[in-house]
């Protein structure tokens, strides 16, 4: 029994470890292969599985549990205050990327989806996951077909789609070739879901359900799809942008309605690694290895 812990513990470990790749078998090159489209192939001293990172990460909570607008806000500084665990490429505006992990601001997204037709449910019963897309419209509809008929399959309510305001004006050259779309997805509770923890890991299922389909496609145009965050609690805004570009890239972080009682920041600092919009930080539950504030 011990040995079977232990044996799954590390294959959370290394789910953890390895997320924003797909993982497969090869003989040829050891048990695991990772695959990111931002990385180039293993060539003459260069080898993907030596890179590494070193970055900045910090926490700002009410202590009352009360939301507002400047937990955000000073999540946002905290992140301007880590600038010196960056570093940027020939392209002053290309950097290794940044994010922000807050708790769901219900009114902003209330009255937003209502905008779109979406009647949102009472918090707890409804998810929002973000995905990074391809910007090829053809297959990005094809990438949204699979994940609303996942959402079906795994016993969930569909509700729709919001595309994401975004203000790239700011963006490198280098980083707008690699934006993706940003999509965001609103999914019901399904029934016989006790409770927003049963909730949290079927929405895990779902997510995992959706990549494994998207990913056993091995199809090159899907490359760009990601699931950055999809829970009923949190919600994750990143990108390969800057520290200071981050509030103003997402017009959502600016909204005053936007409102959290946490946020959790990260400035990602690749030593020897190359930047990629999935790479970023925070992922879905954690923002790891570096200085904590």
């Amino acid at each position: 029994m011990g040995n079977t812990r232990v044996r799954a513990g590390m294959r959370a470990v290394e789910e953890f470890a390895m997320s924003g790749f797909e993982t497969r078998q090869a003989a040829d090159q050891g048990p695991f292969v990772l695959t990111n489209p931002d990385m180039p192939q293993r060539q003459g001293l260069y080898d993907p599985s030596n890179e590494k990172d070193a970055c900045g990460v910090g926490f700002i909570a009410d202590m009352k549990y009360r939301r507002s607008h400047a937990i955000v806000q000073q999540g946002l500084q905290i992140l301007h205050n880590h600038d010196h665990r960056g570093a940027v490429g020939a392209d002053p505006k290309l950097g290794d990327g940044c994010g922000i992990l807050v708790q769901i601001p219900h009114r902003f997204f209330s009255e937003e989806c209502a905008k779109l037709g979406i009647t949102l449910p009472e918090p707890g019963h409804y998810a929002i996951g973000h995905f990074f897309m391809p910007r090829d419209p053809d297959i990005r509809a094809l990438c949204e077909s699979v994940i609303a008929q996942t959402v079906t399959e795994e016993g969930q309510v569909f509700l729709g789609w919001r595309q994401v305001p975004v203000d790239n004006a700011d963006l490198g050259e280098a980083v707008l070739a690699t934006e993706p779309v940003q999509m965001q997805l609103i999914v019901g509770r399904g029934e016989g879901i006790a409770d927003t923890d049963e909730f949290e890991r079927r929405l895990f299922v779902l997510r995992k359900s959706v990549s494994n389909k998207i990913y056993k496609r091995q199809d090159r145009a899907t490359a760009q799809y990601y699931p950055v965050s999809l829970s009923c609690r949190t919600i994750v805004y990143k990108g390969m942008v800057l520290v200071n570009q981050l509030g103003s890239y997402y017009r959502d972080l600016q909204d005053e309605r936007f409102e959290s009682a946490l946020a959790l920041v990260h400035q990602r600092f690749a030593t020897n690694t190359f930047p990629s919009w999935r790479l970023a930080h925070p992922y879905r539950m954690v923002a790891h290895n570096g200085e904590i504030n």
